[in-house]
């Protein structure tokens, strides 16, 4: 639609009018956009609640979701380049921070993923869908609640726990990451790992090893990339994404990474450290009947054929 003053806008509709908690959702998504302003967070322009109806009023983003850019282009339009996928890996995380540490409560967006990260009229990254954000209050480092979110994106405690923290959010942007640099969503990797009998990320982890970083990358890219870049990005993604919610950075460490560089390669010769200790733990569980998955629960290895 079209403002009086000639803006462009998007008017969201919910469709289940009368699902259980649809109104709370409304309520919710309209609180936590109105708390939160910020350059890389949508701006609420409106609202309007009947009996009948909830609508929402955004600006109107004009090139859609990152995921729809990745995935679902029309063959005339270009795939997103290199440096816009690095500014959308840093506009969002800057989106994030701003939830995390400059929101009073801060927010937890619960449903970071690439199609919730909407792209304006110069490919600016900016956070939409806010109705499962959850506020926490400053002096609590976690809350625990009902499990809410897409699966794939979900960190592992809080899938098998329901504890949310703003590492919750940190793991979700980390898997985001992956889908920015090979242009798939987190289930087509998770079936690419599967064909090699791994879990999705201790697939990423085992081409890093064996330095074959193309397997990777979208080839929608062309080969048009810098090696470094690409490899430090790798490694922000991974940090995000350690099983551990306390060894995950906050997202103001994430853009200060992405920004300039600071504390990636110390916190990464941690993370390899972590690795090796993981790894001879795993090959113990192993020689010992156990198996142990990326989600940190062990399970008794199969000794028996199909069935």
């Amino acid at each position: 639609g079209r403002l009086a003053d000639g803006s462009l806008v998007a008017v969201k509709r919910l469709k289940e009018q009368r699902t259980p908690g649809g109104e709370l959702q409304f309520q919710t998504e309209v609180e936590m956009i109105s708390m939160a302003l910020h350059r890389n967070l949508l701006r609420l322009r409106g609202f309007c609640m009947t009996p009948t109806e909830r609508l929402l009023v955004y600006p109107y983003m004009a090139n859609g979701s990152v995921a729809s850019r990745l995935r679902e282009r029309p063959p005339s339009e270009p795939p997103l380049d290199w440096q816009t996928r690095r500014r959308i890996a840093a506009g969002s995380a800057r989106g994030l921070s701003y939830l995390h540490d400059h929101c009073n409560p801060k927010i937890i967006h619960r449903d970071v993923k690439a199609a919730n990260i909407l792209l304006d009229e110069d490919f600016e990254a900016v956070f939409g869908d806010f109705g499962l954000a959850k506020p926490m209050d400053y002096k609590d480092t976690h809350v625990t609640t009902a499990v809410h979110g897409t699966i794939g994106h979900i960190a592992p405690e809080y899938l098998s726990t329901g504890i949310l923290s703003e590492k919750t959010d940190v793991f979700g942007y980390g898997i985001m990451l992956l889908e920015l640099i090979t242009g798939k969503r987190a289930f087509d990797l998770a079936l690419l790992a599967r064909g090699e009998g791994v879990m999705p990320l201790d697939w990423v982890k085992r081409l890093i090893k064996e330095e074959k970083l193309e397997k990777l990358i979208d080839p929608d890219l062309q080969n048009k990339y810098i090696d470094a870049e690409v490899e430090s990005l790798i490694q922000v993604a991974l940090l995000c994404t350690q099983g551990s919610p306390l060894e995950r950075p906050k997202m103001a460490a994430v853009v200060r990474m992405l920004d300039e560089g600071d504390g990636l390669a110390e916190r990464w010769k941690e993370w390899q450290k972590i690795e090796i200790v993981q790894q001879d733990v795993e090959l113990g569980l192993y020689q010992n009947g156990w198996t142990v998955d990326s989600t940190e629960n062990l399970h008794a290895v199969e000794l028996s054929g199909p069935r």
